[in-house]
């Protein structure tokens, strides 16, 4: 698949994202409430600094993206 369709499908994706955002926002940071805090995800608090390291939503998100364009390719 070349560079331009990628990035159309890139900006369709985000499009419809954004749409699907204002139509329902209650809804929709709920269908993401699990993001970050997988088993895996590193999160050290100090009471002066705070890190977080989302390890296994990475590779979740790697994964999905990999499936995605495999399917387009």
């Amino acid at each position: 698949m070349s560079g331009p369709k990628v990035l159309i499908l890139i900006g369709l994706a985000l499009t419809v994202l954004g749409v699907v955002w204002l139509a329902s926002p209650q809804t929709f940071p709920k269908l993401f409430s699990w993001f970050g805090r997988l088993p895996g995800d590193i999160r050290i608090h100090n009471e002066n600094a705070s890190v977080f390291i989302p390890l296994t939503s990475m590779i979740v998100v790697s994964v999905a993206l990999s499936l995605l364009f495999r399917l387009f390719k």
